[in-house]
């Protein structure tokens, strides 16, 4: 009967207790923990994104900048540094020609001016080409100048102040050329070659050797002379006049008429021969001589 009692009561009361209702906030905190959650692996994955983006940016930004920065340093030390210095500064001629130790060989390259020279060059070797004039600048800053040959050119004409400066110079040759007179030479001249030239006794003036008293060969066969040219020095030793237009000689053109005594002692050759001249006709002329011309005496 109790036991009857108490399950009555018990089905009376069921209906009275009613669940309590999940509260909203654990519901907003499990929602909330969980949108955080997500949002943090969102963000999580955005963050590694970017991380990794930015990192790769960097990376870039590391390989390319610097290389940017190499660049522009290159060209502040090519603008900056200077500019290796030629040989000479002459090197365009040392191609040309061929430089060896203060000699400038320039043959048979078909220059038509005398090329910059290096201005230690002692010897110039400019033979055979097109070369119609020379002038004072060719060879104003090259003061060590000790031979210059010209051979086979077509020079006609040579300023006189040419070879003013060229204290040193002792061996000139002008061969086979197109000169018409001669400038006036160096005082240290020891040989001139002009043979084989258009050179006529006007284009050289009477006292071009003069003072000469070093030169010990001249050389102007193969000219137009009409006479032997005057006061030649008494340092020469070789003298060659051939064919040329010399009909008339003087007691005095190599001896002195004046003085019978006197011997020109260094002379060892002097060539008349191709001349239309009769040396026998002429036997004072000769007379302080060691050795007669070679020539036509008959």
């Amino acid at each position: 009967m109790k036991t009857l009692q108490s399950t009555f009561l018990l089905l009376l009361l069921v209906p009275l207790i009613k669940p309590a209702p999940p509260t909203q906030h654990d519901s907003r905190m499990t929602y909330d923990y969980g949108t955080d959650s997500f949002e943090e692996t969102l963000f999580s994955q955005d963050f590694e994104d970017k991380y990794l983006d930015g990192k790769n940016i960097k990376e870039k930004e590391t390989m390319v900048i610097p290389k940017e920065k190499s660049l522009q340093l290159q060209r502040d030390e090519r603008a900056t540094l200077p500019s290796p210095k030629k040989e000479n500064d002459e090197m365009p001629t040392c191609l040309l020609c061929v430089c060896l130790s203060g000699s400038v060989y320039c043959e048979e390259v078909d220059i038509d001016a005398v090329p910059p020279l290096p201005k230690e060059s002692a010897y110039l070797y400019a033979r055979f080409n097109k070369i119609k004039k020379l002038t004072a600048k060719d060879f104003a800053d090259i003061p060590n100048l000790r031979r210059l040959d010209f051979t086979g050119n077509l020079i006609e004409d040579i300023e006189d102040g040419t070879f003013s400066k060229l204290s040193l110079l002792e061996e000139l040759t002008l061969a086979e050329n197109q000169l018409l007179k001669l400038p006036v030479l160096p005082p240290k001249l020891t040989l001139f070659n002009a043979k084989y030239n258009k050179i006529k006794s006007r284009g050289i003036k009477a006292n071009t050797f003069k003072k000469l008293n070093h030169l010990s060969f001249l050389y102007l066969d193969h000219n137009a002379l009409e006479s032997v040219p005057l006061n030649l020095p008494e340092s020469l030793r070789i003298i060659h006049l051939q064919f040329n237009n010399i009909t008339s000689i003087t007691d005095d053109t190599f001896c002195k008429a004046n003085d019978t005594r006197y011997i020109r002692d260094r002379i060892e050759e002097i060539r008349l021969e191709g001349n239309p001249i009769v040396l026998g006709k002429h036997p004072n002329s000769f007379i302080c001589l060691k050795r007669l011309p070679v020539g036509s005496y008959f």
